[in-house]
């Protein structure tokens, strides 16, 4: 290691050191040479400063700058001085200073790196990821490690302030059916058994309500073998939270005091609180989805009375067969007939078979579909939709799940594609009032909504005998702008309840024991009643720092495909290793 001692980052530096001498460590970002004068800003996690090697100050130093090159390590000792007048650089900090090197120490030189260090590179993921030690030099990913160390360091220091226990689980455990395959990991010392990576602490946390811990906290990672996108990893991390006691009334200003301070510090803006709510029936009804983007209106409305035995038989069979139409209307906006078609597409990802649309004009509606209907139903629509010269009216017409999410999906693409909202306004809402049960087609039988320890809401534990279909759960998700940042649940403390709820879903005594036993028995000891949240940790980062995927936001993130091109994992083992798990590889 040099003897130099290093004094200041390279982002530290301005007027008031003037005059001093300093020495600074870090990487070469960029050497340029002017014949007589060579320039380096020399780069750490800090920021940038400009160095000068000057040949009349040593000229044997300035020799040997000529020979450094991008990602070269140096120290170097120097004096601060003013730049010149008219090259100072508003853009940095350091921007008003620069260092005349007296001498300078190559801690270590550098092969060419396979892409620039910089803010913007052009290089692939599939490159940045099998460097990613090099990509993570670059400022903007520095940037938002740095804001990760920063929101964790807040979320920890603010539940500790309010009663919160940070204590671990286990990664090693159970498997337990949760929405998503699990990752095994077999027993070497009980052979033929498997740990399962959690896909949540969801069971231990209650344990820990039941153990009298009263608020937990923790900041865990989380395992789910499911298929990935743009917001999904393979290994995620979750702030997750239990309390025993609890309301979602007493819940929601807690976590909403949480979420305000990461984003004064995040974004140093003030959020407003309460945040608003809405339920679950009034989201899906009114916007489609169940994480609607309440920065815009457009909402969804219904028309399916008015083309009851319509001669459009594209609609009445839709009516006919229970289904519904439904409508986004737009107003003030020229769409062409390419962009009504592109449109299309986006429902077609949905499940809608088609998009019908109507353009109003000042004399008459065009639409392939309009020679269709009777002036009664043109009248009756006009009435409906409070229809205006300019409006476009678009139509999917289907079973209830299929319109309520195509046309949800179609009305956040179109509030991004028309700009209806301000890209830089954050606003917080509560779903609640989530339906306990759903059918399952495929299974034919209910099935969870969330978790088969979700609770019933109290008003409605006796529906759970009459009419389980209409019963709501008391659980809740945050959303923001779109984005499902968080969701919890009360849980169900009755082991009574929970023997219902089993029943209702098909699983049997013996079942419910093999896979859920050691909670159950908790339960038969005086449970609290007890509920809880987890927020997406790597989504929340990707929404403050403004990223395109949480992969922009981890240190050693997997590709979409689950893998890390970095140290080539998965990877092949050795026969011995098998061997001695007693595991046989099958090839497909």
């Amino acid at each position: 290691m040099t003897l130099f001692k290093r004094t200041h980052s390279c982002g530290q530096l301005c007027e008031k050191e003037i005059g001093q001498e300093v020495v600074l460590m870090g990487w070469v970002a960029t050497r340029r040479d002017h014949g007589g004068l060579i320039f380096v800003d020399l780069r750490d996690r800090e920021g940038m400063t400009q160095i000068v090697f000057n040949p009349t100050i040593d000229p044997k130093v300035h020799e040997l700058g000529k020979h450094l090159r991008s990602e070269y390590v140096l120290a170097i000792r120097g004096k601060v001085e003013r730049r010149p007048a008219g090259m100072e650089n508003s853009k940095l900090v350091t921007g008003a200073i620069e260092i005349k090197v007296i001498e300078f120490e190559l801690l270590n030189s550098s092969k060419t790196p396979p892409f620039e260090i910089d803010e913007r590179c052009e290089a692939g993921e599939e490159v940045r990821l099998k460097y990613r030690y090099l990509d993570l030099r670059r400022p903007p990913l520095q940037k938002n490690i740095i804001l990760r160390h920063k929101i964790l360091q807040a979320t920890r220091q603010y539940l500790s302030d309010h009663g919160f226990l940070e204590i671990e689980t286990p990664y090693l455990t159970k498997s337990t059916p949760e929405g998503a395959r699990d990752y095994l990991v077999p027993a070497r010392l009980s052979p033929g058994r498997f740990y399962a990576l959690p896909q949540s602490p969801q069971l231990f946390k209650q344990l820990l309500m039941v153990s009298g811990f009263d608020r937990y906290f923790q900041i865990v990672r989380c395992f789910r073998d499911e298929d990935l996108r743009a917001d999904r990893q393979p290994e995620f991390t979750q702030i997750d939270i239990e309390m025993s006691f609890i309301t979602p009334e007493e819940l929601f200003p807690i976590m909403e005091g949480l979420i305000s301070q990461l984003w004064e510090i995040g974004l140093g803006q003030k959020i407003k609180t309460p945040f608003p709510q809405i339920s679950h029936r009034e989201a899906t009804e009114k916007y489609g989805l169940d994480k609607p983007d309440l920065r815009f209106g457009l909402p969804l409305q219904e028309v399916t009375r008015v083309f009851k035995g319509s001669g459009f038989k594209v609609f009445a069979d839709v009516v006919s067969k229970g289904g519904m139409i439904k409508v986004l209307k737009l107003s003030g906006v020229e769409l062409s007939r390419k962009d009504l078609d592109d449109l299309t597409a986006v429902v077609g990802i949905y499940g809608a078979k088609g998009l019908a649309w109507i353009k109003i004009l000042p004399n008459e509606w065009q639409s392939p579909i309009v020679k269709f209907f009777s002036d009664a139903e043109k009248t009756s629509l006009k009435a409906e939709l409070n229809l205006q010269a300019g409006d476009i009216v678009l139509f999917v017409a289907d079973q209830p799940k299929v319109v309520q999410e195509s046309l949800g999906h179609l009305r956040q693409h179109l509030g991004a594609k028309l700009k209806l909202y301000d890209p830089k306004e954050y606003l917080f809402t509560w779903v609640t009032d989530f339906p306990m049960f759903e059918y399952s087609e495929q299974e034919k039988r209910l099935v969870a909504v969330h978790h088969p320890f979700t609770s019933p809401k109290t008003e409605d534990i006796p529906l759970l005998q009459k009419s389980p279909e209409t019963c709501r759960a008391e659980a809740y998700d945050l959303i923001l702008n779109g984005n499902e940042i968080g969701g919890g649940s009360i849980r169900i403390h009755s082991s009574e309840v929970q023997s219902q709820v089993f029943e209702l879903l098909k699983i049997g005594a013996e079942e419910a024991k093999e896979k859920f036993g050691f909670l159950l028995d908790a339960l038969e000891f005086g449970a609290p009643p007890h509920g809880g949240i987890a927020f997406g940790l790597d989504r929340i980062l990707m929404l403050l720092a403004s990223a395109d995927s949480i992969r922009d936001v981890i240190a050693f993130p997997k590709t979409q495909k689950g893998t890390d091109p970095m140290c080539d994992a998965p990877s092949t083992v050795s026969a011995k290793q098998l061997d001695e798990l007693g595991i046989q590889v099958k090839k497909k």
